[in-house]
């Protein structure tokens, strides 16, 4: 009879939980009425990512949510990896930035049929089954590579004569590098002068567009604009055009995404002419939705953040108040 009761306490204690069983949600492992997060971020590729990790961070000690923080350094299988754990601690609910757009209906089925809400955070997926994740919060991409295109439509010399752009992709089949590309041609393509000469990814990192941009520069001495698709990747080009004896900001204009502290710095000092803005604090609204779906209550399918653009005198405004 002792040994049964033992057991029977032992069960209850490892029962708790948000998802699929018969504890109530309010038994979650972090203790009761705590909710509990399973956050598996892509990794620390840039400035952005380091920003929004600790947005993510500071938000969940402030909203009371024990958070289970798994980096997947930028693999898939890392991610996945963490889904499958986070599923097998029976947490509250999960959330993600996937790594890429393809490839997760299987293990997001899981997190289904654990009844454990999903919450797709800054990237999206591009699974059919949208019944798979709750919502997904984050930039409209697309829009953000228009944004960068219009810019370079209303420039004088987009007008003059030809003008030769290479680009500087973000992680290959990433939902940013696919849908700033994509957005980016959509409205230049109307201008015949505007061709972008050679495409290559840097996979979001400084390291990356340095080197990418010097076999650019090797191949082609006529670039006149450079499309980074985020920041750290531009800073990375600017050291590589600095190298090569071309003066960033004027012998070649540079274009860039996302807004974080340096690249605003070089936008400032004329280095970058113009950074479309995607903002990576995202932790707060993150926390509020992850209430709201353990709750029960109707959340919609997509949160899109608001964000701006900034010239060089917008940026040197924004400088002394910026947080990330």
């Amino acid at each position: 009879m002792a040994a049964a009761a033992a057991l029977a306490l032992a069960v209850t204690a490892c029962g708790g939980g948000g998802g699929g069983g018969d504890a109530p949600a309010d038994a979650a492992a972090g203790g009761e009425d705590t909710i509990v997060m399973g956050f598996s971020q892509v990794g620390a590729e840039s400035g952005w990512r380091t920003a929004n990790t600790k947005s993510v961070n500071d938000a969940a000690a402030e909203a009371g949510i024990e958070l289970k923080f798994s980096d997947a350094q930028q693999k898939q299988e890392n991610q996945i990896k963490a889904i499958r754990s986070f599923i097998q601690q029976r947490v509250d609910v999960i959330a993600f930035s996937p790594v890429v757009e393809s490839g997760w209906d299987t293990v997001l089925m899981e997190a289904k049929r654990a009844n454990i809400p999903v919450i797709l955070t800054d990237r999206a997926v591009d699974s059919a089954d949208t019944s798979l994740y709750a919502t997904f919060l984050g930039s409209d991409f697309v829009e953000e590579g228009k944004k960068a295109g219009q810019w370079l439509l209303e420039q004088p010399e987009s007008s003059a004569g030809p003008v030769n752009i290479v680009e500087l992709q973000g992680t290959t089949g990433s939902a940013p590098a696919i849908d700033r590309q994509e957005g980016f041609a959509e409205v230049i393509a109307g201008n015949p002068n505007l061709k972008v000469i050679a495409s290559q990814t840097g996979d979001f990192t400084r390291s990356g567009g340095k080197q990418v941009m010097e076999a650019f520069l090797k191949a082609h001495p006529d670039i006149d604009v450079l499309y980074a698709h985020n920041d750290d990747m531009g800073l990375g080009a600017i050291e590589a055009i600095e190298a090569a004896g071309k003066v960033p900001g004027q012998d070649i204009k540079i274009i860039t995404v996302d807004a974080v502290k340096d690249g605003m710095q070089a936008l400032a000092d004329g280095k970058i002419n113009f950074i479309v803005e995607c903002n990576p604090l995202l932790g707060g609204q993150l926390m509020d939705l992850a209430k709201k779906v353990v709750a029960g209550e109707q959340i919609p399918p997509r949160v899109v953040t608001e964000e701006t653009t900034f010239d060089q005198a917008a940026a040197k405004e924004a400088l002394p108040t910026r947080q990330y």
